[in-house]
This record gives C-alpha cells, sequence and structure tokens, in this order.
C-alpha cells in the first residue's frame, strides 16, 4: 500500500480509542493530502502538548499549570470536591457545566479481575484534601459497574469518618431513553433512586 512511513502512521492511529485499521486507514489518508493544512499542525500540536502538560498535583486533572485551571479557580465551589475515575470522567462533566465545585481523580476502580487495589488508586490526597478542612461534600460520580460500585462503598468507609456528606450522582433512565430497551440493572437503579415529583 505504501512505504514503511504510512504503515506506521496508520498503526499509531489505529492504536487510538475509536480507531480501527480502516478509520486510521482513513485518517492517515486525510492528513497526507494535505500535509501542510493537516499533518504539520497537528504534529506541532502533538509535540507542545507532550512537552508541556502534566497532571495535577492536587487533582490529577491534565493541564499545563500546576495546579491546573479548574484548581486555580477563584469562582469555584472549595466545599465540593466531585471524584472520578478518570479525567476522560472529569472533562465529560465540565463539557456539561454542571458542576462548580473541585474535582479529584482516582485514576482507576478497585478491580479484582484487574488487579487493582487501593494502592493503585489516589486515594491520599483525597483523604489529605478532606482532612484538611472546609471541604462539606464529597460527590462520587463513578462508573455504574460492579467495581464503580465497590469502589463508591469502599470510599464512603474512608470518608464518613472525616465528617463530610458523601453523595453520589443519580443512576438509571437516560433522558430519551425508552425502558423496553434498558437493562434490568438500570431499571433497578432508576426505581430505587426515584425523587418526589
Amino acid at each position: 500500500m505504501g512505504g514503511p512511513e504510512i504503515e506506521r502512521l496508520i498503526g499509531l492511529l489505529a492504536k487510538l480509542p475509536g480507531f480501527g485499521p480502516r478509520s486510521a486507514r482513513r485518517a492517515a489518508l486525510r492528513l497526507l493530502q494535505q500535509p501542510e493544512s493537516r499533518m504539520l499542525p497537528l504534529a506541532v500540536a502533538m509535540a507542545e502538548a507532550a512537552r508541556a502538560v502534566k497532571s495535577c498535583s492536587l487533582c490529577g486533572n491534565l493541564d499545563s499549570a500546576d495546579p491546573c485551571s479548574i484548581c486555580s479557580d477563584p469562582h469555584r465551589d472549595r466545599s465540593l470536591i466531585c471524584v472520578v475515575e478518570g479525567v476522560g470522567d472529569l472533562w465529560a462533566l465540565e463539557r456539561a457545566h454542571v458542576h462548580r465545585g473541585l474535582y479529584h481523580v482516582l485514576g482507576g476502580t478497585l478491580s479484582a479481575l484487574a488487579g487493582t487495589g487501593p494502592d493503585d488508586l489516589n486515594v491520599p490526597s483525597l483523604l489529605a484534601r478532606v482532612h484538611e478542612g472546609g471541604v462539606s461534600e464529597v460527590i462520587l460520580a463513578l462508573g455504574a459497574t460492579v467495581d464503580g460500585a465497590t469502589t463508591t462503598h469502599w470510599l464512603t468507609e474512608k470518608l464518613k469518618p472525616l465528617g463530610v456528606t458523601v453523595s453520589r450522582v443519580g443512576q438509571g433512565v437516560p433522558m430519551g431513553g425508552a425502558l423496553d430497551v434498558l437493562d434490568d440493572g438500570t431499571l433497578a437503579a432508576a426505581l430505587r433512586a426515584r425523587r418526589p415529583f
């Protein structure tokens, strides 16, 4: 098809989430057809991001500043910390503009199958942030999976003695969701989390 440079580009693109070999070939072709306007600016932006972006020492977010722009924002509600599994979850909540407090990235969830234990998660710094004072509520925004539920229960046991309110995000029927296509677990969670209307 092409030289080793093209095959390497396709191979690297295929490793990205959402890309398979076919979509990687299409993306590589688009980049190669207009290298001056597409490929070279992308390469420069990637090199700059690789040099400048790092994890925030307070919350674990990715940013070119440390502390990150969220932790540095004086308009954030510092009494609320929303705990998420990964940076992608943090970005999703920010995109939705639903949380005006701070965040804490765990870096995963407890998982016996994956071999992820408490020491593998960014929990000591979360407990230290709460222990310092000023935090009144910790919102656990972890996935509705067995690992997410296990982590939520474990974190609740660690946080409750520190005198903060521990809450979790609601789970159940999504906006626009039809009941007849939802799984049993989602329906059960939705009924348990019902509120007065």
